[in-house]
Order: structure tokens, then C-alpha cells, then sequence
């Protein structure tokens, strides 16, 4: 029975879905990925530590060597510092994240408040200050936080567009009608997400340019003791929210074309 009840409901709902009802969806996703993305490493909440740009931890695996290397033997004194160290640092846009001991993260934005409650053996080349370099450096998470503030003001403007009613023909007999949006309101909407779409990807790609160089850095330096990566989930998190403000922009842009060919043939 609530089957059935689910059903009849589904069907008096899906006639009066709109067009526009799927491209806010679609804005709402691309909002949700990218304050996820934001989000990373600022908590000890469950997953927000596996969403980091970069990480920075010690292990000890055999030295690459070089002819460029003047000095090959530093990897030995490097490894001697290390010792038995093996703290992992992951770091996100507005905090970063330390496992000392192969245990639970401790994540704040605070380096320093991190840096006080790991010793000098947990941390002896001191990648906590290097993460926070990196962060308070490069890592620049402005424009993603503009991208969501104008994808959200297009996602209101989305909300205004008119959507199906019911109106009584001259016959008496009701029919269900939809009027065409306000141009204005539309141009304005796509210029919004195609501003935020752009604003996303400039983000993205300086997030994974930022991070695997820096990373390759600190590994070349820590050479036999040192290893880094990058956030898969973090560049999951950016390019699937840049694919949402694109079929957004897309799809207004052709919904304002559609509407344009339509009012040229009517006048016609």
C-alpha cells in the first residue's frame, strides 16, 4: 500500500519537474563536492581527513641516486635523523592533519598547537611547518569559495523561473501551461555560472599543479625517508564539482538559444 501511495505521488510530481529543477540539482551537487572539498582535513570528523591536497609522511625505502646529486651521501645522515619516526601530515585548505603514531589524526589550523604535542623523534625534519608552509603559502582557496557564492546565487535565480500551473483555455477546459523564463534573469544566471565554472577550474588545476610539485619536492629532499601524494579524493572532489557548473552552463545556454530560435520562428 505505501508502495503504491510512493507511486501515485512520483507521477503527480515528475509532470511538474522543469528543466531548471535538473540544472539546480546539478548547481547544488557541484556546491556540495566543493564544501567538502573546502572542508578537507579541518576536523577529526569521520573522512574529512582522507580529504587532503598533499601528504607528507616518513618511511624508509631505498634512495634514488643521481649524477646531479653533488652530495649522494646525505641520504645516510638524512635516515639517521629520521630513525624510527613515521608521522604522516596531510594537508587541506583550511587546516591540516597529524598521525604521529600510526593511530587517530589529530587535525587543526593551528601548525603551532599541532607542532606542541609531537616530539622531536615524531617529527624530526620537521614536516608539520612544511605542510604549514604549504598551506599559508600556496594552497589559495578564494576563488572555489566565490565560485560557490555565485553558483549559489544562480542557483535562486534558477528558483524564480516559472514552472508548470494550470490556466483555463477559451473553451473552459484546463490545460497545463509553462511560460518561458526572463531572458535577462537567464543571461544573468549563465554569466554567474560561467564565471564560477571558470573560478573552479583556474582552482583546480593550480590545486593539482601546487600539490604534485611540492610533493615531488619534499620527497627529492627526503630522499630515502620521505614520501608524499597527492589527495585523490580532494582532485575527485574539484573536477566532479567543475563538471557540474559545466553542465549547468551548458544547459542554460542552450535552454536561452532554444528559447531565442523559438521566438524568432513565432514572430516569423
Amino acid at each position: 500500500m505505501a508502495n503504491l501511495r510512493f507511486t501515485a505521488g512520483m507521477q503527480r510530481l515528475v509532470p511538474f519537474l522543469g528543466y531548471h529543477h535538473f540544472l539546480m540539482f546539478f548547481i547544488a551537487a557541484g556546491i556540495i563536492l566543493l564544501s567538502l572539498l573546502l572542508a578537507g582535513c579541518s576536523s577529526t570528523s569521520p573522512g574529512i581527513p582522507n580529504i587532503f591536497l598533499m601528504s607528507l609522511y616518513y618511511q624508509s625505502y631505498p634512495p634514488v641516486f643521481d649524477p646531479a646529486q653533488v652530495d649522494p651521501g646525505v641520504t645516510t645522515a638524512i635516515a639517521n635523523i629520521v630513525g624510527q619516526a613515521q608521522l604522516e601530515v596531510r594537508v587541506g585548505y583550511f587546516g591540516i592533519c597529524v598521525n604521529a603514531d600510526g593511530g587517530s589524526f589529530l587535525c587543526s589550523n593551528n601548525a603551532s598547537s599541532l607542532a606542541s604535542q609531537v616530539s622531536v623523534d615524531q617529527d624530526p625534519l620537521n614536516l608539520i611547518w612544511v605542510a604549514s608552509t604549504f598551506k599559508d603559502s600556496i594552497v589559495f582557496p578564494y576563488l572555489i569559495i566565490v565560485a560557490i557564492v555565485l553558483a549559489f546565487i544562480c542557483f535562486i535565480l534558477l528558483a524564480t523561473f516559472p514552472g508548470w500551473h494550470e490556466e483555463t483555455d477559451e473553451r473552459g477546459d484546463e490545460r497545463d501551461v509553462k511560460p518561458f523564463p526572463s531572458r535577462a534573469v537567464s543571461q544573468v544566471a549563465l554569466a554567474l555560472i560561467f564565471i564560477a565554472s571558470i573560478f573552479v577550474l583556474v582552482s583546480v588545476l593550480w590545486q593539482h599543479t601546487a600539490s604534485v610539485g611540492a610533493s615531488t619536492v619534499a620527497q627529492d629532499l627526503g630522499n630515502g625517508s620521505v614520501k608524499s601524494g597527492v589527495g585523490t579524493t580532494a582532485m575527485i572532489l574539484g573536477w566532479f564539482g567543475f563538471a557540474f557548473f559545466i553542465l549547468v552552463t551548458i544547459g542554460l545556454l542552450l535552454m536561452i538559444l532554444s528559447i531565442s530560435m523559438l521566438d524568432r520562428l513565432t514572430d516569423d
